[in-house]
This record gives structure tokens, C-alpha cells and sequence, in this order.
């Protein structure tokens, strides 16, 4: 027997005895079915009575009235009570039931000039406490009936209406038979119970398993359909849809779709073959050109002989291989540079000292240009060390460490200052900033730095000269009042080659021979260890009171939830 059979999963045991319903669905149903015979019973012995006052001429009202009674606590028990086990003692729940049964049979039994005999009924009473009660409470049922008709037979007895050996004897076989009813139903209901304990169990772990594996098969980035003989889908992850394009209707007729024959023809040669496929497919979606799907089958084995069983596809799309491909490529380029760059630095260390002592001997201009094109090259040669070793080391829990609150808008107005202060050449930068609201975030005052002096020398490269060319500006996006500031860099430049533009914050990626390629990385990196998000976009924005296209960096800063103090 398998797991689940048992109810242990890989959680191991769901459900003890002590976990279970006190009233499960087939014990309510068992103890319904009691109760209405009960109430059926009682009505049939009415009848029975009231028959027999009307057609004799003796008149007794008496067994009538029982009858009446007997019935109606019946009908009351069934309408109005609920299910409830009885216990291990007479309590109150085996009086209403079983003690209203023994005494009103008992009472009829009694009754003078009557030629019926109740011993049979008393069947009823015993196999209810065996199945709805505890063995103890059966075998005390039982044995309460034997003792009631043990006592019917002596009062019998001191009367001299038969024989004492034969009923005697009679009480004591009927007493007998409802031993043996009460012990053999009571084993009956015990494994009635313990039956449905496992099934319970059992449905229970194959629920948990079934949610988990939908769980699981809905969060994987691979698409999965399971596909029948007839080609229908019955099911599919949301993956699948997404690389698919597939309607949210299923089941899913596969062949319906042109684009999808590859798929198709894969389906099938794996129920033809009955072996197991792989192979890569194209898929075209209208407005979105090719795409390359790699996919593999795999067939589930058949549940019965004259059935096939479900192939199981999986789809992997082409450009999240790649994409995992390069970035393991670029990791390890990372590692071979940061190890290239810090061999490099002693050495560029020594040629900038000698190049500084060697100007200062020097007086012809021609040779001071030379040194300052060394220093220049050198210079740029360091920034490009730093650059990698910056990456290569980069903490983002330091980072973290050594955030703080900060007031955006006099930081902005200092950076940009120093920054122009440096590219005299360069246009002025117009800084749109709120006046009175202060705009804090949480980050660190260096890193801050870094960013938009990355993206302001990347929109001095694309800028035209023309003033206003270069705008900073700060604000509070209405669509997230109060939940994150938003630093926007734009320059007038020319629109971005969509080459260039999906690759932009890649390292030691450039459209330029000069750069390094690191610079909107380092920009993304940073900000990545802040919570903050960068991102790229074509804006229209006012450049001498002329709606003009650029490009536009943004930066959307997090605030922290913990106050701290605002820095400087």
C-alpha cells in the first residue's frame, strides 16, 4: 500500500483519531437511518393498535395510547435532535433512543389479553446502541434486555400461563441472539469507522498533494500543458499561456491554431512512439514576430489497458536560456576583469607618478601635450579599474548599512552644482525641484552621488549644446502619493537603436569604444541595493518653451519604513 493510501504524505501523518469529525457523514447517515425506522416503527404500531381497538369488542386504549406516545418521542428525536454518538453510560442521549425502545416494548409486552409478541423488536433497541454506541453500551443493552424478558418470563410463570422450562428457555435464546447481535454489529461499526478514518486520511494527503503540485506547477517559469491522444489540452500552467498565447477556456482543441502544428506534430510522434521528445519549435505570435521554443514530452503511463495515457509537454523559451547563458558568461567575465584590474592598478599607480615628475622637467609645448594626453588616457584607465573593482566588491548589505534619510532636493542642487563645476563646457542643467515640500529617501549620500553623475555625463554625451538641453528635476508620482520620490535625468538626444536599448544596463556593454560600459550597471546595481528601481523611456519635455523629444532616466526611490535621521 502506497502512501497516500495510508494518509502520510511528505508531511507526514495529517489526521489522528483525535483530529477526526466526532460526527462524520456516514455516521450521521447511520444515525438517521435509526431514527427515522424508529419513527416508521412507532407509526406502524399504531396503526396496528388502533386496528385492533376498532375491531375487537373488547375495548383496551391503553397499548393505543403507548403507541401514540412511543411514536411521537420517536418523530420529536428525529426532527429536532442532531447526531450524537451515545456514550459509555445510560446517559440522556441512550434514554431518548434506546430506553424509550426498551420501555415502551417492554410496557406492550405486558399488556393483558394480548396475543402479539414485542420479543423480536427489541432487536432495534440493541443493534442502535451497537452501532451508535460503545461495546459497553451494547453489551449492557443487551444484557438489560435479556433481564427484561427473563422477568416477562417469571411473571409469566407466577401466573401459570405456560410452562417454565419453555419460556424460560425462550427468554434466554432471545437474550442470547442479542448478545450475539450487539458484539457482531459492534465489530461492524468499528471497522465501518476505521474504514472511513483512512479514507478521510487519504483524501486529505492526496488534497494537500494536489494543491502543492498546483502550486508548483503555476509558479514554474517553463510552460506545461497536458495534452490527451486527441490532441485536447486539458491543462496548462500560466507559463504556457503566456508562451503560447492560449485562451483561458479549456479544454483546448491544439490543432485549431495554425502556428501551433509544430507543437502538434511533436504530441504525436510521442504517442505514436511512445517514447519520450525533444525538439525546438517556432511559434508566431501576430504583433510580436518569432519565437523560439525549446520542448520536450514526456508520456504518463496508461490507468487502463484499453486507454492511452497523457502527454505531459514542457516549454522552455529560447531567450531565458540565453539570457541565463549570458549571464553566466557575464559573472565570469566579471571575475577574469576584477582579477585583470587589480593587477593593473600598481603598475598605472607608477606610470601616473612618473608621468607627473616627467612634466615637471618638461617646457616645450609640445612635449606638456603629450603628458597631459598620458595623464588623460591614465585617468580614464583608473576611473575604468575603479569602475570593475567597484562591481566586483560591491556589498549591498553595507550599502544598506550606511543608509540614511535624505532631503533629495538640496542634495540634487549640490551635485549638480559640483558636477558643472567640472564640465565648464558643458550646458547648464536646469534643475526643476519643488520649492517647500522636502522629498526624503532613504539612501546613502555617495551612492546618490555616483547615480547621477553616471547619468548626467551620459546625457553630456547624446546632449546637443543648446541651453536647457540637460534637465534634472524631482517630484511624487500621483499614481504613489507619499510612497516613493522619483529623480528624472533628461537630455534632448536621439532616439536609442532598440539593440542598444535592450541591452542599456548590461555591463561592458557600449555604444561607444571609449567607455566602459559600466556605468548604467553600476547605476542599476546601486540602486537595486536601495530598494530603488531605474529605469529608461522617450520623453517630451519643454526645452526654451519648445516640446521636444529626449531621452529620460528615472530613478523611483523607496522610502524606508523606519525613521532615521536626515543627513546633511
Amino acid at each position: 500500500m502506497n502512501a497516500v493510501a495510508e494518509g502520510v504524505s511528505w508531511f507526514g501523518p495529517f489526521l489522528h483519531e483525535h483530529e477526526t469529525s466526532d460526527k462524520p457523514d456516514e455516521f450521521e447517515r447511520l444515525w438517521r437511518g435509526f431514527m427515522t425506522a424508529r419513527a416508521t416503527l412507532g407509526l406502524v404500531l399504531l396503526l396496528l393498535q388502533g386496528s385492533i381497538f376498532f375491531l375487537n369488542d373488547v375495548k383496551n386504549a391503553w397499548p393505543v395510547l403507548i403507541c401514540a406516545v412511543y411514536w411521537a418521542a420517536a418523530l420529536s428525536v428525529r426532527l429536532l435532535s442532531s447526531p450524537q454518538q451515545l456514550g459509555s453510560s445510560f446517559d440522556g442521549q441512550w434514554l431518548r433512543t434506546v430506553g424509550v425502545d426498551l420501555i415502551a416494548f417492554f410496557v406492550l409486552q405486558l399488556m393483558p389479553s394480548n396475543n402479539i409478541n414485542y420479543a423480536p423488536l427489541f432487536a432495534l433497541p440493541v443493534l442502535m446502541a451497537s452501532v451508535l454506541g460503545s461495546m459497553r453500551t451494547a453489551m449492557a443493552t443487551a444484557a438489560g434486555v435479556t433481564l427484561l424478558l427473563l422477568a416477562y418470563a417469571g411473571w409469566q410463570w407466577s401466573d401459570g400461563v405456560a410452562a417454565p422450562s419453555s419460556i424460560f428457555l425462550q427468554a434466554a435464546l432471545t437474550g442470547a441472539g442479542c448478545f450475539a447481535i450487539s458484539f457482531i454489529a459492534g465489530q461492524l461499526a468499528t471497522r465501518l469507522a476505521s474504514v472511513e478514518l483512512k479514507v478521510q486520511r487519504s483524501q486529505l494527503a492526496v488534497t494537500v498533494q494536489r494543491q502543492v503540485n498546483e502550486l508548483v506547477i503555476a509558479s514554474l517559469t517553463d510552460g506545461v500543458l497536458v495534452v490527451d491522444a486527441q490532441h485536447w489540452v486539458r491543462l496548462a500552467n500560466p507559463a504556457a499561456h503566456l508562451l503560447l498565447d492560449l485562451p483561458l477556456a479549456m479544454p483546448l482543441d491544439l490543432t485549431e491554431h495554425p502556428d501551433w502544428q509544430g507543437l502538434v506534430s511533436l504530441v504525436r510522434a510521442s504517442f505514436q512512439g511512445q517514447c519520450a521528445q525533444n525538439k525546438d519549435i517556432s511559434i508566431r505570435h501576430e504583433g510580436q514576430g518569432i519565437r523560439r521554443l525549446r520542448v520536450r514530452t514526456q508520456l504518463t503511463p496508461a490507468l487502463e489497458h484499453s486507454a492511452q495515457g497523457l502527454c505531459v509537454v514542457f516549454i522552455q523559451d529560447q531567450r531565458e536560456i540565453q539570457a541565463r547563458m549570458r549571464t553566466e558568461k557575464l559573472a565570469s567575465m566579471g571575475r577574469m576583469s576584477a582579477a585583470v584590474a587589480h593587477e593593473i592598478r600598481n603598475p598605472l599607480a607608477a606610470i601616473v607618478q612618473a608621468n607627473a615628475l616627467l612634466a615637471e622637467d618638461l617646457n616645450q609645448p609640445i612635449q606638456k601635450q603629450l603628458t597631459d594626453m598620458v595623464q588623460q588616457n591614465a585617468q580614464r584607465l583608473e576611473k575604468i579599474v575603479h569602475d570593475i573593482l567597484h562591481v566586483a566588491q560591491s556589498s549591498a548589505g553595507d550599502e544598506q548599512a550606511s543608509a540614511g534619510l535624505i532631503d533629495l532636493t538640496p542634495a540634487l542642487r549640490r551635485i549638480c552644482r559640483d558636477w558643472q563645476s567640472q564640465h565648464v563646457q558643458a550646458p547648464a542643467v536646469m534643475l526643476v525641484l519643488p520649492d517647500t515640500t522636502p522629498l526624503l529617501i532613504w539612501f546613502e549620500q555617495d551612492h546618490l552621488r555616483r547615480i547621477l553623475v553616471n547619468l548626467l555625463d551620459n546625457a553630456l554625451r547624446y546632449a546637443s549644446a543648446h541651453g536647457e538641453a540637460i534637465q534634472v528635476r524631482a517630484d511624487v508620482p500621483l499614481q504613489e502619493p507619499m510612497q516613493a520620490v522619483c529623480l528624472r535625468v533628461w537630455s534632448d538626444g536621439g532616439p536609442l537603436e532598440p539593440s542598444v536599448e535592450q541591452h542599456l544596463f548590461e555591463p561592458f556593454f557600449s555604444s561607444e569604444s571609449r567607455s566602459s560600459g559600466l556605468g548604467l550597471y553600476i547605476c542599476r546595481e546601486l540602486c537595486q541595493s536601495h530598494g530603488a528601481n531605474i529605469a529608461y523611456d522617450r520623453a517630451t519635455r519643454l526645452m526654451q518653451g519648445v516640446a521636444t523629444d529626449g531621452n529620460e532616466f528615472s530613478v523611483s526611490f523607496k522610502l524606508e519604513p523606519m525613521v532615521g535621521q536626515v543627513q546633511s
